[in-house]
């Protein structure tokens, strides 16, 4: 039997969560205080994902770089691969927030979408 101690991230309480398994199986969520805490970490146990926030390079902008995000989490072994894809991307002014900027991002179907907006020189 293995037990993991998480955190739980998806709101301010941080309730500290025992997840029990035997193998791949989860026997018991405990500790949390809402269903969100127990979603939580069963799927930080089983196949945790991640949202990811950073810049993109803008091109004849009014600002150098654009804020963005995937649009939804990815899995968390990836995020190494969608930052160097982030990081050599290029965009060209005018960007709108919710422009997707990168269709499918390493791989993961996932696309980057701006958060903010950045207008033409």
């Amino acid at each position: 039997m293995d037990t993991r101690e998480l955190t739980c991230i998806n709101c301010p309480m941080g309730c500290r969560i025992t997840v029990v398994m035997e193998g791949a199986e989860i026997l018991s969520v405990t500790g949390n205080n809402c269903k969100r805490g127990e979603i939580y970490a069963k799927t930080e146990v089983t196949a945790p994902v991640r949202t990811v926030t950073t810049t993109i390079k803008v091109n004849g902008g009014t600002h150098d770089r654009v804020s963005c995000k995937t649009k939804e989490p990815i899995p968390k072994d990836k995020i190494f691969e969608v930052m160097d894809v982030i990081n050599r991307s290029v965009c060209e002014a005018p960007v709108r927030t919710g422009d997707i900027l990168i269709p499918d991002c390493a791989g993961t179907g996932i696309p980057i979408v701006a958060t903010k907006g950045v207008d033409n020189i």
